[in-house]
């Protein structure tokens, strides 16, 4: 594959995940997602599955593809395709709140975190201080840092989202983990909220 073909393939890929981020954000602004909302993304996702590799996009695809597979989106599944859509957006903010990163990349149940000997890699905006703030605290524990790789032990995402993210709740380092993890390597995604409680235990 040449490299126009590949940096087209980028930008679909990027103009994809960037509409359905908007079409997430709309359908649950009312604190809900009906039948027909889900029908319709359903359609929208199978619509551009075929021309996007957007690991994120085909996660939720097949997510909501189990829930309505019966024809039917329950009250049970509804209520979790609205928190499905809320951690791929960011959920809910507060005004002037700064925008929240995705969650649904997250290991669920998340794992314990070990910190002796593991390599971890940040990404985001953290509650928690600066990145060498972030840093810091695991080095004291034994840990290191570095570029994310496939010694990448826990890619560790900051609560808030980023100006330099690809899109608005996401970025590429994300991406690229969850490429890794279905690939079969054995990295972590976790969140802020609980590398910190892991830190301070």
């Amino acid at each position: 594959m040449d490299i126009h073909r590949i940096f087209n393939r980028a930008r679909i890929d990027d103009r994809l995940a960037n509409e359905l981020i908007g079409l997430s954000r709309g359908i649950i602004a009312d604190g809900a997602v009906s039948q027909q909302e889900a029908e319709f993304l359903q359609k929208w996702l199978t619509a551009n599955a075929t021309v996007t590799n957007n690991p994120v996009i085909q996660n939720l695809l097949q997510r909501i593809g189990a829930m309505l597979s019966d024809g039917v989106l329950d009250a049970d599944e509804s209520a979790e395709l609205l928190d499905t859509l809320s951690r791929f957006t960011g959920g809910h903010f507060e005004l002037g709140e700064i925008t929240k990163s995705n969650t649904l990349p997250l290991d669920h149940p998340a794992p314990n975190i070990e910190f002796v000997n593991r390599s971890f890699c940040f990404t985001g905006t953290f509650a928690f201080g600066t990145r060498a703030d972030c840093i810091a605290a695991i080095e004291g524990l034994g840990a290191t840092t570095n570029n994310l790789t496939k010694k990448t032990d826990y890619l560790v995402i900051g609560v808030y989202a980023t100006d330099s993210w690809a899109h608005s709740s996401y970025g590429r380092k994300i991406e690229k983990a969850v490429e890794m993890r279905q690939a079969g390597v054995p990295i972590a995604i976790v969140g802020e909220e609980h590398w910190l409680s892991q830190l301070q235990q």
